[in-house]
């Protein structure tokens, strides 16, 4: 039977027995693999999203995603796994990225230009393949409910990797994020950081596909530090609440596609962005009774 096919199954029905519930959902090997590659994901995602939204990489994030689809586009035309060419061409995307445009100022163009060759690099790679690309569009979309024991330990050794090198590089690469030119001016190697950070974030990236895929890759990069930078200014604080909100997200998204026919993908990113329209929507709220209140004190 699918994975597919399990997640509809009638055994997966909802009761009012919470617990047995949740024991019945683990009894499947596939969902835990899912949980645990998604808790490694949604931490590492998490972050080094926090550095994504503070060096303003958003975009960087997205066209690394859609670097990674060519190179695994790439490799099932070449008969070999589209994990391996998700991550040579994201790594070397990354690279590239930040090697030429290690300042804001014009980074957006380097971008824009490795973003559209790789797509036509994508294009050319898929007219290539005569097969069923099943392996390169699961990519596009996300099949978390597919990941083997094997790929958990993987996304484990690539977590734990990224995790060590942003710990090693924290404080220098927090330093030139808030401002790169004096961190330049005290002999900080901005450049330098700023390609060994575009390499993390392919790898982040890499990993994060294999959750939500290329196309939807925000929601585990992004999401979750643009609303924890709106609780606090802390950097240790906000890059906690980031990794928690990712862990959430992706947990709430695996039990509810359980019950549900719709992809895991989908309910991450909605329960992403409900969430974020929610905290900006009560922000916004609150923001509006200040001044109010503002406003009746002064005509008082």
């Amino acid at each position: 039977m699918s994975t597919e096919s399990l997640l509809t199954a009638p055994g997966s029905d909802v009761s009012w027995n919470i617990v047995r519930d949740i024991a019945q959902m683990f009894d499947y090997e596939f969902m835990r693999n899912a949980f645990i590659a998604g808790t490694i994901v949604a931490v590492v995602a998490g972050l080094v999203g926090y550095f994504v939204v503070l060096r303003a990489l958003a975009f960087a994030g997205h066209a690394l995603s859609h670097v990674g689809f060519a190179g695994a586009s790439g490799a099932v035309a070449a008969g070999v796994s589209p994990i391996a060419g998700l991550l040579l061409f994201t790594m070397g995307g990354g690279a590239v990225m930040g090697a030429l445009g290690a300042r804001l100022r014009g980074r957006d163009v380097v971008i824009g230009i490795v973003l559209a060759f790789m797509l036509g690099l994508g294009v050319l790679f898929l007219s290539l393949y005569r097969g069923y690309a099943t392996q390169a569009y699961a990519i596009l979309f996300g099949d978390i409910v597919g990941i083997s024991t094997i790929d958990v330990l993987v996304t484990l050794a690539a977590g734990v990797i990224t995790l060590a090198a942003l710990a090693a590089i924290y404080r220098p690469l927090l330093f030139a994020s808030l401002d790169d030119e004096v961190a330049a001016a005290r002999g900080v190697p901005v450049r330098a950081l700023s390609v060994g950070f575009m390499l993390l974030l392919a790898l982040a990236v890499s990993e994060a596909v294999q959750v939500v895929g290329v196309l939807l890759v925000f929601a585990l990069l992004v999401t979750p530090a643009a609303i924890a930078e709106r609780f606090t200014v802390r950097p240790p604080l906000v890059m906690a609440c980031a990794a928690g909100l990712g862990v959430l997200f992706t947990w709430l998204g695996l039990t509810v596609a359980y019950y549900a026919p719709p992809p895991v993908s989908f309910f991450i990113t909605t329960i992403a962005f409900t969430t974020y329209l929610a905290v900006r929507g009560v922000q916004a709220l609150r923001t509006r009774g200040r001044r109010g209140g503002a406003a009746d004190l002064e005509a008082a």
